[in-house]
């Protein structure tokens, strides 16, 4: 091992770092060997780093900090000197210290690097403590060959009767009016390390004890004896809450802050910083979003042009009903998007839809203008109600003499291919609008019949005549009830098995088989005419749902006609906007950019109800008061939400070689794996806590992360497919929830 001569030449101070030679002027001639954490200069981070400094601020504030020195980067040389710091604070080498790092680049309003460089715990002797400053410099080689400036603090080591993490606010849940303690009985370092899982207690801003979670039993009790009772009072979370509040005037803002009681109840500061990865927080009144009413009809990712023909129309459709029936003031439906995308996967207004409870319902009682929306809504919906069933039969047979009229696309010019296009966006208008009142104000016939009960019905009977999965959709063009529109790919016939059949199946290559059909082919149901036929016995819902996968169908086939005629291929015309690929038709010219962009990257599933922040960040929503404490759901799927975000990938235990989307998962958050956290699409780990040191890197690095997954090395062994929710701490087998 180097010395420390070695390391920094002829110890000429800080001239390396920003303003390092200003501080050894004001140092002026007192030894730089070793600065007091009581001297005006260990608050300087230039000379003794950020953490240190951080505690000289505080404990020049008067807030309990212990004792101890700070190598200064570049200092040490005088070796005189630094003995004799270190034996006053040893008391001659029979107290044992602890020696932590110290860099301007960790603890700083930027970057924690939390758990990046080394500490070293429990030293004694003088021979020991030379060698833990060495580890603690020799930490400062970062992994892409850079070496961090560095200082290294000295304190004694207390012997903690209780330790932990205390956060000024809640960085998962990115509030400031809440605490958030995390505790182990002994000192906090296996807390932050990663290594045991500490119990949790969320505070309001006042001190007020919200929630407790109790730490988990391990995996395999013999490696950690149980302890008795919980580790902290409310006397001392009242004393932390003062302590964080305290700290917060000090430093400007909420800290991230490591203690410890020692055996006589004292609290003690052992390291204050700022938060840096405060969790994106919806700002108040955003809308409750979900995909639940349009999953089943839109359930995959969209592309640009398939939201403008497909999202759009369902969303001025949906408004034009919800107008209609006086669900909602027409000023809020002008500006609040009905249906709309996030990641290109839709999602609907749930309090719009009805589909989420109102969060203060009695408030509805003493707010007279519902009632006269509503009253005047009756008067139409109660003509419309006995209309409805006509107005749908007139819609329906008018779709069906346009689709047996259109011509072969290839035939067609192009300002007639935009017309088709500009017709099937406004009928879908009303067929949604329609199909949105007939479920809301027709009662269903106790023995209704389902368009996808009709498809599957029509599905067996193909299969068993022999008919190839490849024709049935031509055969059988009410099997398009069972598939979900899509310009990339044509409609996939079902692969499961449907009623009729057996095991084996008969024709078509069997029940089990996938197939396309390419709405280019000459018998492809939408081009033959007359249109495909009625399906009879449909209610009006359901035969205005089937219209609208039919004309779904047709917009899919007619642009592929439109990439043939721009040039472009079908998978790079998706990715144009409605206007763009109407202008090129009508002889306008491409966008510039037309054949460099590239599709967007994958995106999870989206949760059941979320709220969207800044950027659109989605943010799951969830109520505190009825979390349960165990974290489970009853299938061992939910851990704690440690940084929020979605992912969906391959698990990965950190051997071998890295899958692309590579999840990590591992049963301890090793402070030695954060070299790879930038890499990865999350994290899962068995132990540990939201407020350990690669939750924390986790976070600055925006990488969804779970820590507290029971078993997960077990469930999620490497290779595997999972699906994690960061912010409810929720892990899946599989690509979604």
């Amino acid at each position: 091992m180097t010395t420390l001569d070695e390391r920094h030449g002829d110890g000429a101070g800080g001239r390396d770092v920003p303003g390092g030679e200003a501080v050894l002027a004001l140092a002026g001639a007192r030894d730089t060997a070793a600065v007091p954490l009581d001297d005006p200069g260990a608050a300087l981070p230039g000379l003794t780093g950020s953490k240190a400094a951080n505690l000289a601020r505080a404990a020049r504030a008067g807030l309990p900090v212990l004792p101890g020195f700070v190598i200064p980067h570049g200092g040490g040389g005088d070796t005189v000197a630094l003995r004799r710091a270190w034996d006053d604070l040893s008391d001659g080498g029979t107290l044992p210290l602890v020696v932590r790092s110290s860099s301007p680049r960790e603890d700083t309003e930027g970057s924690s690097l939390a758990g990046r460089f080394a500490s070293v715990l429990d030293v004694r002797g003088w021979p020991a403590f030379r060698a833990a400053v060495g580890t603690v410099l020799d930490s400062a080689r970062l992994p892409d060959g850079s070496t961090a400036p560095m200082a290294v603090l000295v304190q004694p080591m207390l012997g903690a009767r209780a330790g932990g993490v205390m956060f000024g606010a809640d960085p998962v849940a990115g509030r400031s009016d809440r605490m958030l303690v995390s505790a182990v009985h002994g000192g906090p370092d296996s807390l932050v390390g990663g290594e045991r899982t500490g119990t949790g207690y969320w505070l309001s801003a006042r001190g007020r004890l919200l929630r407790t979670e109790q730490a988990e039993q391990p995996e395999h009790p013999e490696e950690s004896p149980p302890e008795e009772g919980p580790p902290l009072t409310r006397s001392e979370l009242a004393r932390l809450v003062r302590l964080a509040r305290r700290a917060r005037k000090v430093f400007g803002g909420p800290q991230d802050i490591e203690f410890g009681f020692d055996t006589d109840g004292r609290l003690w500061l052992f390291q204050s910083r700022p938060i840096t990865a405060m969790a994106a927080r919806p700002a108040r009144g955003a809308r409750l979003l979900g995909p639940g009413p349009v999953a089943e009809t839109l359930p995959a990712q969209l592309t640009p042009l398939e939201e403008d023909l497909w999202v759009t129309p369902m969303a001025h459709g949906l408004a034009a009903a919800l107008d209609i029936g006086g669900t909602a003031p027409r000023r809020l439906l002008r500006t609040v998007p009905v249906v709309r995308t996030v990641g290109g996967r839709a999602a609907a207004d749930l309090r719009l839809l009805g589909a989420a409870r109102p969060r203060h319902p009695w408030l509805a009682l003493l707010n007279p203008a519902p009632g006269a929306r509503r009253l005047a809504a009756a008067w139409r919906v109660g003509r419309l109600g006995t209309a409805l069933p006509g107005l749908a039969t007139d819609l329906v047979a008018d779709v069906d003499r346009r689709l047996a009229g259109v011509p072969a696309p290839a035939g067609t010019s192009s300002s007639a291919l935009v017309a088709e296009l500009r017709w099937t966006r406004r009928v879908l208008v009303s067929l949604h609008a329609q199909e949105a009142l007939a479920g809301a104000l027709l009662p269903e016939p106790p023995t209704s019949r389902t368009a996808a009960g009709a498809a599957l019905t029509a599905l067996a009977a193909a299969r068993a005549r022999g008919v190839p999965d490849a024709r049935v959709i031509t055969a059988e063009p009410v099997v398009l009830a069972l598939t979900a529109p899509s310009l990339r790919g044509g409609a996939r016939v079902p692969d499961a098995q449907v009623p009729g059949q057996g095991e084996g199946g008969t024709g078509g290559g069997g029940p089990h088989r996938a197939s396309e059909q390419d709405p280019r082919h000459a018998d492809h149901p939408l081009t033959r005419s007359p249109a495909p036929s009625p399906v009879p016995g449909l209610p009006p819902r359901e035969a205005l749902r089937l219209r609208i996968r039919w004309v779904q169908e047709l917009q899919v086939r007619l642009a592929r006609e439109a990439a043939r005629r721009t040039g472009l291929d079908v998978e790079r015309l998706a990715l144009l906007r409605w206007t763009e690929v109407a202008a090129a038709l009508e002889g306008g010219p491409l966008p510039a950019d037309a054949h460099t962009r590239v599709p967007p990257s994958a995106s999870p599933a989206l949760p059941d109800a979320f709220r969207l922040a800044e950027g659109e960040v989605v943010v799951a929503e969830h109520h505190d008061d009825h979390r349960d404490d165990s974290r489970g759901d009853g299938n061992g799927n939910r851990g704690l939400g440690a940084s929020r975000g979605r992912a969906v990938g391959t698990a990965w235990d950190g051997t071998g070689p890295r899958p692309p989307d590579a999840v990590l998962v591992v049963r301890t958050l090793d402070p030695a794996l954060a070299p790879l956290l930038p890499d990865l699409t999350g994290l899962v780990a068995q132990t540990g806590s939201p407020l350990s040191h690669l939750a924390v890197l986790a976070r600055e690095f925006g990488l969804p992360a779970v820590v507290g997954a029971a078993h997960a090395v077990r469930r999620f062994p490497p290779g595997s497919r999972l699906s994690l929710d960061g912010t409810t701490g929720d892990v899946r087998a599989g690509e979604a929830p």
